[in-house]
């Protein structure tokens, strides 16, 4: 049976970058995402006539469709690289009473989806010798976050998660990564409405294609947390060492908009 590589959010940002840094491994990719169109462009681009691309669309905010794309994803394949890319985000105040669709599809996207593929995919490394898993956390798992605190909240989780479950395994053969990453060039703040941030401001966004290499490099190591950029790892180590009302206001007024 051939070893696959599982993708989500695969049809832009990371997730492409990801894909690309996978084909030129030579690893058979299956693609996921809400975008057919775009994963079929992308697919056309890697395929080749030694790697396999496969192409599932799935929305991850609908748990039905989660538990879908895995069942489809193993059928006759094993999977030994999930990334677990895809994530959602909303700028704004909590108690506000608007887009609470959002907010419980960034639940569902950021926490519920990337812990059920993980669930899975441990056992199913297991029985075959081993795999890897990376999973895209980012540097506000580190911090609270005013006005986007859900999307905070659900990167806490997936840092804590993954490093207590890499903890567990310890060294049986599957290991887990957290990508926490800085503001990166991606579609997401457009998404998240987080045009004006004064973060945007204070911290030049690097390259996805950086910061997937970065993750991908660290995921061979089997390193538990990679965090990309001297910056950035200041944003990640500085909550640590300071009194937790300090860490919000901060947080507070850099996720702030200018306008």
């Amino acid at each position: 049976m051939q070893n696959w590589t599982l993708i989500t959010g695969a049809s832009e940002g990371l997730g492409v970058e990801f894909a690309r840094l996978a084909a030129a491994e030579g690893r058979n990719l299956i693609l996921t995402a809400r975008s057919e169109g775009k994963l079929n462009t992308l697919a056309q681009e890697l395929r080749n006539g030694t790697i396999q691309v496969e192409v599932i669309p799935a929305d991850l905010a609908d748990p039905a469709q989660v538990i879908n794309l895995w069942n489809l994803a193993i059928e006759g394949r094993q999977i030994d690289v999930l990334v677990n890319n895809a994530g959602l985000g909303r700028h704004g105040q909590f108690g506000n009473g608007a887009d609470w669709a959002r907010e419980q599809s960034s639940i569902q996207v950021n926490v519920l989806a990337l812990s059920y593929l993980m669930k899975q995919a441990i056992p199913h490394m297991q029985g075959a010798g081993g795999g890897k898993i990376l999973n895209v956390a980012s540097v506000a798992g580190f911090m609270p976050g005013p006005n986007m605190a859900i999307y905070h909240a659900t990167k806490a989780f997936v840092l804590s998660l993954s490093e207590a479950v890499a903890e567990e395994i310890g060294s049986n053969n599957v290991t887990i990564t957290a990508l926490c990453p800085g503001a990166t060039h991606t579609s997401f703040f457009d998404a998240a409405d987080m045009g004006g941030v004064r973060l945007l401001k204070l911290n030049k966004p690097m390259s996805a294609t950086s910061v997937a290499q970065t993750g991908w490099q660290a995921m061979h190591r089997g390193k538990r947390v990679v965090v990309p950029g001297l910056l950035n790892k200041l944003f990640a180590f500085s909550p640590r060492i300071s009194p937790r009302r300090l860490v919000t206001l901060i947080s507070n007024t850099v996720m702030g908009k200018t306008h």
